[in-house]
Parts: C-alpha cells; structure tokens; sequence
C-alpha cells in the first residue's frame, strides 16, 4: 500500500474514531481536531458516506443557518467490534434452552465475582477516588470499551464508556449490565448511578459516581 493511500486509511480511522467517542461533529469541528482544513475533513467524510460508514443531517442553531453534521452509521459503529459476538451469543442461547435460567444466574454470578477479584486487586483503596476511577478506566479501555473520566463541577466524576464490546450478549442478556453496576460499586467503594445507556438508545453508556 503506498504512503498516501495509508495517510488516507489513517485519516478515514481517526474520523470514525473521534465520532464514535465524541458523538456528531460537524466538518469545521473535526477539522480543528484534526488539524486540517475544512474542506478536507469534508472531502473524507464525503468519502466515508460513500462507503455507507457516515451520514449527515441539519442540526438548527438558532436563529442562524443549520449546521450540517455528521454522525457514525449503523455500519459504521460495527467498525467497533463487539467481542466474539456471535459465538457468545449461542452459548448463551444455549445454556437457557437447555439449563435454564438460573444457571444462567449462577455462571454471571461467577463471572462477576472473578471480574470483581481481578478489578479490586489492581485498584489501590488508599488512592483517592479520582485515581482509582482513572486506573478503572485505562482497565476497561484495554478490554475493548474506550473509556474515559470526567470530573464534574460538583464534586462527582463521570466514568464514560464510548463502546460496548459485548453490546449483543447485553442485549440478550441483561444481567451482564446489572453485573457491571455491582462490579464497579465495590471495586471503588463508591455510589454508582447509570445516568446514559446504550440499550436505552443512547451513543455511550456512562456512570455518575460520588463517594460513600
């Protein structure tokens, strides 16, 4: 592959990438983060759209002209892999039909308890709050979930997940979801409260988390 085809893979990735963490940008915003032109973050969401990974839509802003902005497809977000979805998927279809549900339970009961294990014993409780948060997200980042925090002004923090890898098997089941809420109120010691989430409808899931 020449160099100017790979710059522009580059640059096609960077763009999904930044809509799928950031939400709808418009082509003035991603050019600044991109530090481009205008007129060539246009042209490669031009592109893009073509490749059916991006649409646009008219957003009002006021009193003034609609600004055009761009947003991550359907095909587009599957560009973000949801991990072994298909495999998980039949294994779970298969341990209901043929063990029941509270099997099922039982084996998301174990798996929360090892994710439980695993998570605290690389959280330090003698850090603060904000430390641990942070070492939760770069834990979950490199399991596939692009995560982030934000501290808010009133004191609490923001654990923001911009992807869901396993996004099928919390569809088909919702004890994975009710696992992660459990998960991440002891590893931190903290009150965790879903405030965005992705089953819901929303682009990310996020947690508003406060002390004890």
């Amino acid at each position: 592959m020449s160099t100017q085809n790979t710059n522009a893979s580059n640059s096609y990735d960077k763009i999904l990438y930044l809509l799928k963490s950031r939400g709808d940008q418009s082509a003035t915003m991603l050019s600044s983060l991109l530090s481009m032109t205008m007129m060539g973050a246009r042209k490669l969401l031009l592109e893009l759209q073509k490749k059916e990974l991006v649409y646009s839509y008219q957003q009002k802003a006021g009193r003034g002209r609609p600004k055009l902005m761009w947003s991550l497809s359907e095909k587009g977000h599957t560009k973000f892999p949801d991990r072994h979805a298909d495999l998980t998927l039949q294994l779970i279809t298969n341990i209901r039909n043929t063990l029941g549900q509270q099997d099922l339970e039982r084996l998301l009961m174990a798996r929360e308890q090892q994710t439980l294990e695993a998570y605290s014993k690389q959280l330090n409780k003698e850090l603060g709050l904000g430390n641990r948060l942070q070492k939760l997200a770069d834990i979950r980042s490199e399991e596939g979930y692009m995560a982030e925090v934000q501290e808010q002004s009133d004191g609490s923090y923001l654990l923001i997940e911009n992807h869901c890898p396993i996004c099928v098997a919390a569809q088909t089941c919702q004890g994975f979801c009710r696992s992660e809420l459990t998960i991440f109120r002891k590893s931190l010691s903290a009150q965790v409260e879903r405030v965005e989430y992705i089953l819901d409808g929303a682009r990310r899931c996020a947690y508003r988390i406060t002390g004890l």
